[in-house]
């Protein structure tokens, strides 16, 4: 059987297209503006066909009749750790969405963005959306994910906006949970392998007690945010976990280190679902950033399978139904 295809855009380090690819997609293309970005998606997957471009300048009709339409939007007009100006800000990137959609009449959306979007300030913007969408011929539909739902050791709320058209939606059920129902790991459990690598005698007592999920990891964006683990909040929540969040640090603690050890790169990237061969471009910065506002990848994978099941049954559908026209 043929696989699905798709295209994303403002895909990041790859989190929503490796979830996808798992799901079972074909990515045709992949977009983004950030050359540290492209850069990671290259080193990963060499064979995927990858562009460096503003989406706002981007042409997709050369792709109308993908299966799939996947965007990452930029987060921070709807987060809480912003300003939360929504359509006024810059770098809300919806509008651009709706016509690279209207390029390539894919038969299903869907765009990943922060829990922020669901906030009553937004309500107006969402009826607009749902109605840009209609005019397309898509119905739309937004829910709240937590990815600790999906055995990723972390409370991080998305929100996945997803539409289709009539045939597809009709088929289409959000997932609620992980279908292989992984229990997310304790912080201690996903990290103990990494943070006694450097033979840090205390690795095992810390393991022990860092004994539940991590608070959602915070990448910032590139006006504001460093390698960090977010903001206060985030921060105390950490230190609970006998980790020291203030940055994010090289190599694990060697042995005989005292004190609270910070997670490296390769750790944060772990507690946000990448698989450990998943390589970041870039300094501890960019790397960093690139894992914090990544779409978790078993997320992906889950919403992923009911887009595909969707997809499949409504091609089907209409399948039979020319089929029984024919005679």
């Amino acid at each position: 059987m043929a696989k699905l295809t798709s295209i994303e855009f403002c895909a990041g380090a790859g989190g929503q297209a490796l979830g996808l690819e798992a799901a079972g997609f074909d990515h045709k293309l992949l977009v983004d503006n950030d050359l540290h970005c492209t850069t990671t998606l290259k080193l990963n997957r060499p064979g995927w066909n990858i562009r460096l471009e503003d989406m706002q300048q981007s042409d997709a009709r050369d792709f109308r009749g993908i299966d799939l339409f996947a965007a990452g939007l930029p987060c921070p007009p709807f987060s809480v750790a912003g300003k939360q100006l929504g359509e006024k800000d810059e770098r809300n990137l919806f509008n651009d969405a709706l016509r690279l959609i209207e390029q390539t009449n894919p038969k299903m959306v869907l765009i990943e963005n922060v829990r922020g979007f669901l906030d009553p300030v937004f309500a107006g913007y969402r009826d607009f959306l749902k109605a840009q969408f209609k005019r397309l011929g898509y119905e739309m539909e937004i829910k709240l994910l937590n990815a600790s739902d999906y055995g990723v050791s972390q409370l991080r709320p998305r929100v996945a906006i997803v539409a289709g058209k009539p045939p597809y939606w009709e088929e289409f059920t959000f997932p609620v949970h992980d279908e292989d129902r992984k229990q997310a790991k304790t912080v201690g459990e996903l990290l103990y392998d990494l943070m006694s690598a450097g033979g840090w005698e205390a690795a095992k007592e810390w393991a022990d007690n860092a004994n539940s999920i991590a608070p959602t990891i915070v990448g910032g964006s590139k006006k504001h945010g460093g390698p960090d683990l977010g903001p206060t909040r985030a921060r105390q929540a950490w230190l609970k976990l006998g980790v020291n969040g203030k940055t994010i640090g090289d190599t694990p603690p060697e042995a005989g280190f005292e004190g609270m050890p910070r997670l490296t790169t390769r750790m944060v990237a772990r507690v946000q679902g990448f698989p450990d061969e998943w390589r970041f471009y870039g300094k501890k910065t960019h790397a960093y950033r690139q894992v914090g506002n990544a779409f978790p990848p078993p997320v992906a994978q889950a919403i992923g399978r009911r887009l595909q099941m969707a997809i499949r049954a409504g091609d089907e559908k209409q399948l039979n139904n020319k089929s029984y026209a024919v005679r």
